[in-house]
């Protein structure tokens, strides 16, 4: 079974280019990885949330660097925390979590990795799809969830939530079908308390960088 981040990964990439369409450079990435790895991590039965704190159930080491070293932050906590202070922190690692994520895929052969170069000068990676049957899976899972009445598992719920708040249900639904079904995606998406303070942070800090853009 692949973990939240390496699905929402895949769902991330663009299968002619093997580039993805947001990186972790971009807020919505980071903010997904984020939330994607402490809902691993809740599914561990590592942390428990309530309607906004996180809280610490066993500080044990799962043998995932991503996931212990997040895992490590979290118990060093005297306290617990807001969902988003961990949000806000563990998004300076959204990088290192992008090249954990690749690296599993790459082993696990469902990706390769290509060096190019553009005009035969300028280097460029890039990260072609080799099994396409998971990200169709992925995305029939998703698109069968979305369109039905069907009750989702509790992962489920995790992952429209992530899916929601990157944007990628665009990608894998109709027009018409996405135009239909936003009162459901947005109805799931709020049923998981990590994937609520994803999306909330994400407009929080998109309405910032807005306020702070010069007017012309």
């Amino acid at each position: 079974m692949l973990s939240f981040a390496e699905e929402l990964y895949l769902l991330a990439l663009d299968e002619i280019t093997g580039k993805p369409m947001i990186s972790s450079r971009d807020i919505e990435m980071q903010s997904a990885l984020v939330g994607a790895i402490l809902g691993e991590l809740s599914f561990l039965q590592r942390i428990d949330t309530d309607i906004d704190k996180i809280h610490l159930l066993d500080a044990t080491p799962v043998g995932n660097p991503v996931l212990d070293h997040a895992l490590s932050l979290i118990s060093g906590s005297t306290e617990s925390q807001l969902i988003s202070f961990w949000m806000n922190t563990l998004r300076a690692d959204s990088r290192f979590i992008e090249n954990h994520v690749l690296s599993e895929l790459i082993d696990k052969k469902i990706l390769k990795q290509e060096d190019k170069k553009i005009l035969w000068v300028f280097p460029t990676r890039q990260y072609p799809i080799i099994d396409g049957m998971e990200l169709q899976n992925i995305e029939k899972r998703l698109r069968d969830l979305i369109l039905s009445d069907a009750i989702p598992e509790p992962r489920e719920t995790v992952l429209v939530s992530l899916v929601d708040a990157c944007g990628f249900f665009q990608e894998i639904l109709s027009p018409r079908e996405f135009q239909r079904s936003r009162e459901r995606i947005a109805l799931l998406a709020r049923m998981d308390a990590i994937g609520r303070t994803v999306t909330n942070l994400i407009h929080v800090i998109n309405r910032a960088y807005i306020m702070i853009m010069p007017m012309g």
